[in-house]
């Protein structure tokens, strides 16, 4: 006789968050409150709101029943959340996360309209039967390709569109969903934690920790090559254990349909090139302008959108065809975009609560108290486990490097350290965690498990929080400026 087994089925994207946002909201009746003085300064252009190292003070909370159903402030105490602000949570992350996510419904629209020219998949076709059978060499080029934009620019949002087309690319190489995934994801993801140049995190941590801009750029691309090293090999064996076997795939129940939008054959004319040509100009310039002209999310957003008119123009697609086809990627965004807000949700709760300076404060506390060596090592422990809570690279930059970089200077650790280990800690721990909102948009794209994606990637993630204790360590042992 036999019996059936009933498996853990890993809820749906919202639901995951949503639970967290609720955990979260218990323990801020449990951790206690307090909070920093903070000041404003601009940093790279933009005005930031720093927390004041040595201003921490506990603050009393205000324990009542009508606070644990609905609000009730006092002037002076933390107020920790009950249900009304569970239940607002959400809507307040996703007006929080408005620039973000309706940056993400403008790039999808964008590329919809590009899917609609067919110069997606005539361009993919193409590349294909060029490179033949060498899957290997073109993993490879992509993923550089990926890694540079991470690091050097801090992309990551961009990316998510691309997820349906490197779907396509694995497909046609024998690869499977997981495969498309990490061209675009682990790419780009590894490159924006081995920061080179990333405005969004090393530009704003060496900023608050007043140090040269863009200083210490020779350790960052030793770090760099060798993490994309790891990264590469990693997916490189993973490919060919699918060509020995496609039973070797974490996925291999996975029939690996497409949506027919995305897997049409079209053949390639000049007016693909021209597409190409065009969107890659504008594209240039959206690059160019975040960094000389402090562009941000509705900026890139006006360049994405004028990269669909284009398109459409030099396509000639009819008016209506392109409203559809920019409406069409719209709705295929809506998890992805959707989901950014809900886990903004998070650090929402947490500092209504006034909960999120007291764990800054008690690890930086802690970190005093050890030798420095394992202390950079607890900074990158902590920053790491940080991000669960604050998704944002320059967000916890904010919060942590006005702590961190008197902390090193107290350990007789060079602050640079101090930002490797913000960037590494932020950075890696984005391609496992189920707050980070780019994975989890990218996932409901490609179709993935969470739980699927962790057994495919933890142990890559802890060969390159290894690689990074290691570069830590050696950091701290020569100096490192």
């Amino acid at each position: 006789m036999s019996v059936s087994r009933s498996r853990f089925k890993v809820p749906h994207v919202f639901v995951l968050l949503t639970g967290v946002i609720l955990v979260s909201s218990i323990f801020t009746w449990i951790i206690p409150s307090g909070s920093y003085e903070r000041q404003t300064k601009v940093i790279d252009g933009k005005e930031r709101t720093l927390l004041v190292p040595g201003t921490f003070e506990h603050v009393d909370k205000n324990i009542s029943l009508k606070g644990a159903f609905l609000d009730d402030p006092v002037e002076g105490k933390a107020s920790p959340i009950g249900l009304k602000g569970f239940l607002t949570a959400i809507p307040r992350g996703l007006e929080a996360a408005a620039d973000i996510i309706f940056f993400i419904f403008i790039i999808g629209g964008a590329f919809g309209i590009l899917q609609r020219t067919g110069v997606i998949t005539a361009a993919i076709g193409r590349l294909l039967r060029k490179m033949g059978d060498r899957g290997p060499l073109l993993t490879v080029v992509l993923m550089v390709v990926m890694a540079a934009g991470g690091s050097t620019l801090g992309m990551g949002e961009e990316f998510i569109p691309l997820i349906p087309v490197f779907l396509i690319v694995s497909k046609k190489l024998g690869y499977d969903r997981i495969y498309g995934m990490a061209l675009v994801f682990v790419a780009a993801e590894t490159g924006f934690a081995a920061s080179t140049t990333n405005p969004f995190t090393v530009n704003v941590a060496q900023g608050i920790a007043e140090l040269p801009l863009n200083s210490g750029i020779p350790l960052r691309i030793i770090f760099f090559c060798c993490a994309m090293t790891i990264a590469v090999v990693y997916l490189l064996r993973y490919g060919a254990r699918l060509k020995a076997d496609p039973a070797n795939s974490y996925m291999k129940n996975d029939s690996f349909d497409l949506d027919e939008g995305h897997t049409d054959d079209h053949a390639y004319g000049n007016h693909h090139t021209a597409i190409i040509l065009v969107c890659s100009a504008i594209f240039g310039f959206i690059l160019f302008a975040v960094q000389h002209y402090g562009w941000w999310m509705a900026d890139m957003a006006g360049g994405f959108f004028l990269m669909g008119i284009a398109a459409m123009l030099i396509a000639r697609l009819p008016l209506d065809e392109a409203t559809d086809a920019f409406v069409e990627g719209m709705r295929d965004m809506v998890v992805a975009a959707l989901v950014v807000g809900f886990a903004r949700g998070i650090s929402v709760v947490l500092a209504d609560a006034q909960v999120m300076d007291t764990i800054v404060h008690g690890a930086a506390t802690l970190l005093t108290q050890v030798p420095r060596y394992l202390a950079v090592i607890g900074m990158l422990s902590f920053e790491s486990t940080l991000n669960l809570l604050i998704p944002s690279g320059s967000g916890q930059a904010a919060v942590t490097m006005p702590l961190m970089a008197p902390l090193s200077d107290i350990l007789g650790i060079n602050r640079q350290v101090a930002v490797l280990a913000f960037t590494c800690g932020d950075g890696f721990s984005n391609t496992i965690i189920p707050t980070s909102g780019i994975l989890m948009a990218m996932l409901s794209l490609a179709k993935i498990p969470y739980t699927t994606w962790l057994r495919f990637m933890l142990p890559l993630f802890l060969m390159l929080m290894a690689l990074s204790s290691v570069f830590l360590v050696i950091a701290v042992a020569i100096g490192y400026s």
